[in-house]
This record gives structure tokens, C-alpha cells and sequence, in this order.
């Protein structure tokens, strides 16, 4: 394969909120195993991105500010090869994916999408919400209460109203799953796919996984939950991914959140070689 040059750009830190060192270190980490495979990668930070540009036409990234998503999805209509895709990382703000995945028949919670300034407590009492989770529909969560998770709809009602006033206009109610709380991360086109109890493992980022708590060992189909989640990365198009389920007390497998290019830290030096080997197939697809 002739000589490859790729621009690798860094999620801002704003954008890794509890997670800034472990973003770099498997962005680090994939960059390093591209160079050993012959690649020459020059890293950016975000800012740099949306200032000067890249001259790359091969660009790999972490991307989150909606300015650089729409830069690369630009430079991907324009004819450059961008992994993970700025169209698949849009899909990954929450009220778009949320549509996504329940028009694409992903196992997800029943869901209501609503205006921040809107009285929702009759409609949450007719769907039957009790307990469930208030997010952001904009965007990616960037702030511990943009996730929040509420007990009653007159508790939701107070929620959205917090919501308005920071300027949020748009949210979406999750029902509350009851069940063990699994995080997984995975790699398209390859065999990797990780799974694990995060609040058993204190992995956290706001401290939310402490409402599902310690993991019973409910039983589920491993390769049911494999599939649910990779077919959840082509529909959302986003080949480095990563996410969290729900495992009911029936065995039932339901995604709750999907992420473009997670930090992988528990299974980092893992990942970091697929993930190459995933960067290096699609380009050598558009190559051919």
C-alpha cells in the first residue's frame, strides 16, 4: 500500500468530561499502532481543526463540537475519508438516535421526545412513566445533569424546566430499565467486543451508574447482545463505538446510550490494534 497520511484529530477536552486522559490514551494509542503499520499520523487538537484545516484527506477523529461536525461532514461530501463519519457522529446526539434506533428496530426503552417548555407530567402518567431518565436531545452530554434521572413526572416537569432555562430546547424521556447496568465497546469489521459491569468495576463518569448498582449476574445471550450493538453501529454508522445496555431480570438486552469513539480504558491496549486494523480496511476499500 502506497505511503498513508492521516490527520488525527483530538476530542477538546470540554467534550470529555471525567475522561480527558483516557480520550488521549487510546487516541494515542490507535495513532501508534497506525505508525507501526507504516501510516504517517499528525495530530491536531479540535481547535487547531476549525481554525486552519487539515491537508489531509484521510482524517480519523474524536471529533464532538458541532462546528467540526459540520466541517467534516463537509469534507466527506467533498470526497475525503472521515472515521468515525461526522454524519454518524450527529446521529450519536441523543434525540437522533433515539429516532435511529427505534425506527431501525434496536431493542431500546420506550421513549418520549419533547419541548423543554411544555408540561409533560399528563403524558408521562398516561404512557405509565414513573421512574426515567431526562436527556438532553441536542447534543452530547457534556455536564452531569445533562442526564438526570427523575422518580416522578411532577419531578420530570421540575427537570425540563432546568433544562429551558439553560438554554436546552429539546429532550428526551427514557423510561427507567430495571436490571444490571452493562457498558460494551466494539469495533466494526472486526472480532472486538468488550463487555463489563461498570458500577462493579467503579467505572464512572457521573456517578449515575449507581441506580441500577451492583450487578446481579442476570443471564443473557452474549451473542445476541453482540449483535444488538453492531447492527446499532452500522445503522447509526459509527464503527468505533461504545455504549450501555440494560439486561432485564427475563434476559432482555435494551441499548440506553451509544457513543461514537468511547475512551476504551478498560480495554484499551485490546482495542487499539483492531481499531487500526478497522481504519486501515475502509481505507483501502476507498482505495480500490
Amino acid at each position: 500500500m502506497a505511503e498513508i497520511k492521516i490527520a488525527g484529530i483530538m476530542r477538546a477536552g470540554a467534550y470529555s468530561p471525567n475522561h480527558i486522559g483516557n480520550d488521549a490514551a487510546i487516541f494515542n494509542a490507535v495513532a501508534d499502532q497506525l505508525r507501526k503499520r507504516g501510516c504517517i499520523v499528525t495530530i491536531y487538537s479540535e481547535e487547531q481543526f476549525n481554525n486552519d484545516g487539515v491537508k489531509e484527506d484521510i482524517i480519523v477523529n474524536m471529533c464532538r463540537e458541532m462546528k467540526s461536525i459540520h466541517k467534516l461532514q463537509k469534507l466527506e461530501d467533498e470526497g475525503a475519508l472521515v472515521i468515525n463519519s461526522g454524519y454518524g457522529i450527529e446521529n450519536c446526539t441523543r434525540e437522533r438516535m433515539t429516532r435511529i434506533l427505534i425506527g431501525s428496530n434496536i431493542p431500546y426503552p420506550e421513549s418520549i421526545m419533547v419541548n423543554t417548555d411544555e408540561s409533560v407530567k399528563d403524558a408521562l402518567k398516561e404512557a405509565g412513566f414513573t421512574k426515567c431518565w431526562i436527556k438532553r436531545g441536542d447534543f452530547h452530554a457534556m455536564h452531569k445533569e445533562d442526564v438526570s434521572y427523575v422518580r416522578h413526572p411532577e419531578e420530570a416537569q421540575e427537570v425540563l424546566q432546568e433544562y429551558f432555562l439553560r438554554g436546552i430546547k429539546r429532550a428526551v424521556i427514557n423510561r427507567h430499565l430495571v436490571g444490571d447496568l452493562i457498558k460494551f465497546y466494539g469495533v466494526q469489521g472486526t472480532p472486538f467486543f468488550f463487555w463489563f459491569y461498570p458500577f462493579d468495576e467503579g467505572h464512572s463518569k457521573y456517578g449515575h451508574e449507581a441506580i441500577n448498582g451492583k450487578s446481579q449476574g442476570l443471564k443473557f445471550d452474549k451473542d445476541l447482545m453482540r449483535d444488538i450493538c453492531h447492527k446499532a453501529s452500522e445503522v447509526l454508522d459509527v464503527k468505533i463505538y461504545g455504549g450501555d445496555c440494560i439486561v432485564s431480570p427475563e434476559g432482555d438486552i435494551r441499548i440506553i446510550d451509544f457513543n461514537d469513539w468511547p475512551s476504551f480504558a478498560p480495554c484499551r491496549q485490546e482495542a487499539a490494534p483492531h481499531i487500526a486494523k478497522c481504519i486501515l480496511s475502509t481505507i483501502k476499500e476507498m482505495k480500490q
